[in-house]
């Protein structure tokens, strides 16, 4: 009989999420969630947390700096809360494992190895897809829409492509600036060397 592999990272992200997203559709949000392959899927294809748990590990990563580093008087739990847990809700249904052939340096035979790829079924773009996504269920205020929305900063394909209208929206909303810090530190600093898969 095969073991059944917990996953720590999804108690951890539904105890936050129950207790700081309140607001109407929360619970179906979630529901939705559950159905999804959110809890198990990675988070990248090769880079920061390309494992099983990635995803939501990346998530609840994302949400504690945000929260420790960036909380102040008068900002608001369910906020912080609906950014930082679902900011990349856009990945869920959007990698798949495949396989290929890759050389055995100590043996010289090939062998079979996993890697993750993207299958985007429903290619809406990045930060506005989970701002999409979310708003099928919960409504977000004006300040989360534009920190998930321009959460990428300059690795946006629209800012690549010479919008500027990240950068007016961080200067409007300190929560775009905030979460946009925070999946930074998380990506590069907090979950350094967290991929599974090799290069």
């Amino acid at each position: 009989m095969e073991a059944t592999v917990t996953n720590p990272y999804q108690e951890e992200f539904c105890k936050i999420f129950r207790e700081h997203i309140t607001r109407e559709g929360a619970d179906r949000l979630l529901d939705w969630l559950l159905k999804t392959d959110f809890f198990t899927a990675p988070a990248s294809t090769r880079y920061h947390c390309a494992c099983e748990f990635g995803l939501v590990r990346h998530s609840v990563n994302v949400y504690q700096v945000l929260r420790q580093k960036y909380f102040e008087e008068g900002d608001s739990e369910e906020s912080f809360a609906l950014c930082g847990l679902l900011h990349d809700v856009c990945k869920a249904q959007f990698y798949k494992v495949s396989t290929r052939n890759v050389k055995n340096e100590q043996t010289g035979a090939w062998e079979k190895q996993p890697y993750y790829s993207i299958e985007d079924a429903f290619p809406y773009g990045h930060g506005e897809k989970s701002v999409f996504l979310i708003e099928r269920f919960v409504r977000l205020k004006p300040a989360e829409a534009m920190a998930i929305r321009w959460h990428m900063g300059g690795f946006d394909d629209a800012v690549k492509g010479g919008s500027f209208s990240s950068s007016v929206a961080f200067d409007r909303y300190p929560l775009a600036v905030k979460l946009h810090l925070s999946d930074l530190e998380a990506t590069y600093l907090v979950e350094q060397g967290t991929s599974s898969v090799r290069r």
